[in-house]
């Protein structure tokens, strides 16, 4: 015999195998709990955005003088593929695409590349140009989206419980990303009319230097002492709408009192950036996202315990509303594919034992748990977590994972009702795969390799 036989190996060695198959179950059962579950499959974006601006630039301004040369530095990029870019006036908008089979360990590497490159040519861009900004994040994937709504509350104070409850879910175990959606900036508003500025002879340029100075912050020094050293600082600094208010303008040889020409108040940012809104009524989002090879059930669990419980301190007026539920998403799937799997051993078995017999049925239905056992703990090892698309693959291999064992163990069955013992025709129907059948009989390859284990 030349070769290696596993088959008849495995049977000179039973007490090895069947403790191997015991290990492996264990091992495959044990993966399968500790395996990351997610609705889809982790992947990355190949594609950086990069854009800056030039206010009171032309669009011809834009592109020759500051996207021009920013996309030549960026011809310089590792895995590069290809640059677009869209240049209007006071602002260029530019994509750096790198290859389809760029290493995905790659990426961060190309983007550190991207951000060292441009900085270094940052200093010959015009004076005025603000960045270049980078984005390399918009690929995110928030898998829980919760809706705070305020009943006697003011925007600004729900987003300070809004920013409580952020800080205690960042504390969570998986939690990798949680940011706030449809916050409106405060600003403070200093409308002064032109007309009264014009009866007073007041210059507005005044007005605004004097602001920035009251708010400068400049170093005042320290004090060394034998035992210490003190800090001087300065006070005056503006920390309320009332402060500013308060501020004394000089002009034309009088003194004027800022609240007194002016209309100052505490307001949003116009025109709003986003807004988020629950049924009809304004809302803040909370927006979480799960660290890679996270499981998605768990992480639902945790933030349900933990939203429960600071909910429960929230005063009268706030709630808290759940607009994204992937947790429940991911555990339809993961029970669609228990259930397919429930309903393949049950169909394996009555088929097996009905048309095989009973211990041929049991071989066959063993075989269904054990390749599983090993599939998850590939799975482990390789970091493919439990997700859409591999349980799908799953659900599709169910078919075919008995049907190796079936075609065996049938083979051997007729081998021994041909009169071959049990050793040999085990040997032998393991590799019924690799024979061929020409009119009922087997081929010249076929005899050669069953010569093998006759």
């Amino acid at each position: 015999m030349s070769g290696i036989n596993l088959s008849d190996w495995a049977l000179r060695h039973q007490s090895f195998v069947a403790y191997l198959m015991g290990v492996s179950l264990l091992a495959g059962a044990l993966a399968y709990f500790q395996l990351g579950r997610a609705e889809d499959p982790e992947f990355t974006i190949k594609t950086m955005i990069v854009s800056a601006e030039w206010p009171g630039a032309t669009a011809q301004e834009m592109e020759q003088q500051v996207t021009d040369r920013l996309e030549k530095k960026l011809q310089e990029t590792p895995w590069l593929d290809f640059v677009q870019s869209y240049s209007e006036s006071g602002h260029c908008l530019i994509f750096v695409n790198l290859k389809d089979y760029a290493p995905n360990s790659a990426v961060p590497d190309a983007w550190y590349q991207v951000r060292k490159k441009l900085s270094d040519i940052s200093h010959t861009l015009p004076q005025g140009v603000r960045g270049p900004f980078f984005n390399d994040e918009f690929g995110d994937t928030y898998g829980t989206i919760y809706a705070f709504t305020a009943d006697g509350f003011s925007h600004a104070e729900l987003k300070d419980a809004v920013d409580d409850v952020r800080q205690e879910l960042l504390r969570i175990p998986n939690v990798a990303k949680v940011d706030l959606i449809g916050v409106q900036q405060e600003k403070i508003y200093v409308e002064i009319s032109h007309r009264k500025l014009a009866n007073l002879g007041i210059d507005p340029m005044i007005m605004v230097q004097t602001l920035r100075q009251q708010n400068d912050m400049n170093p005042a020094g320290s004090i060394d002492t034998a035992s210490d050293k003190i800090y001087l600082r300065v006070s005056g600094d503006l920390k309320s709408v009332e402060a500013i208010r308060e501020i004394g303008i000089e002009a034309n040889g009088r003194q004027f009192r800022l609240g007194d020409i002016a209309r100052i108040y505490r307001g949003y940012a116009e025109p709003m950036t986003q807004k988020f809104r629950y049924q009809g009524q304004d809302a803040i989002g909370l927006a979480v996202s799960m660290t890679k090879g996270g499981d998605i059930l768990a992480l639902g669990e945790q933030l349900s315990a933990e939203i429960q419980r600071l909910s429960a301190n929230f005063p009268v007026g706030i709630d808290v509303h759940q607009v994204s539920d992937q947790p429940r998403v991911v555990m339809h799937s993961v029970n669609e594919f228990m259930k397919s799997l429930g309903e393949a051993i049950v169909i394996v078995l009555a088929v097996s034992f009905l048309s095989l017999g009973w211990r041929t049925g049991l071989v066959v239905a063993l075989s269904i748990p054990l390749v599983l056992a090993l599939t998850f703990l590939i799975m482990k090892l390789l970091g493919i977590d439990l997700q859409r698309i591999s349980l799908g693959a799953l659900i599709i291999a169910l078919g075919l994972l008995v049907d190796d064992a079936i075609i065996s163990v049938e083979m051997m069955v007729v081998k021994m009702e041909q009169g071959w013992d049990r050793v040999k025709a085990a040997t032998f129907c393991v590799y019924l795969n690799r024979f061929s059948y020409v009119n009922g009989h087997l081929s010249h390859r076929c005899r050669l390799h069953a010569g093998w284990f006759c």
